[in-house]
């Protein structure tokens, strides 16, 4: 069962993106901040991570980072209900992120996950 960390400030936003995932047949992590999420990746492996880009203790794009610094191939869903993500092409380490606006539905999320894995150029364990 593959796993994703879902980073997200929004409990309910957290919740609803674990609820499509676990229903979808993933194992899913859940940290309230960039801090929590990055712990949490340092623990264990994880085969995708959805960031949320405003976080409330860090910025989103910082975390995401960190996060391909650690692991350069990890598929990554950048998500935001604030802003439009073009900028995000801009940086070297953020490139084949995909992007998700918010709100978005159940199929947005699950399509988002496949463009991830396919820009990383791997694939996702048995599920989507």
């Amino acid at each position: 069962m593959p796993r994703v960390l879902v980073i997200d400030d929004q409990k309910g936003v957290r919740a609803m993106i674990a609820m499509v995932l676990r229903v979808n047949h993933f194992e899913v992590v859940e940290a309230e901040s960039g801090a929590s999420g990055l712990n949490a990746f340092a623990e264990s492996p994880f085969d995708a991570a959805i960031v949320d880009i405003f976080l409330g203790d860090t910025s989103g794009v910082d975390v995401i980072a960190s996060l391909r610094e650690r692991a350069p191939t990890l598929p990554v869903i950048a998500v935001s209900g604030m802003t439009a993500l073009d900028f995000m092409e801009q940086s070297p380490h953020l490139a084949n992120v995909a992007c998700l606006q918010k709100p978005f539905r159940p199929n947005d999320l699950l399509q988002a996950l496949r463009k991830a894995q396919a820009a990383a150029g791997g694939e996702l364990p048995e599920a989507v």
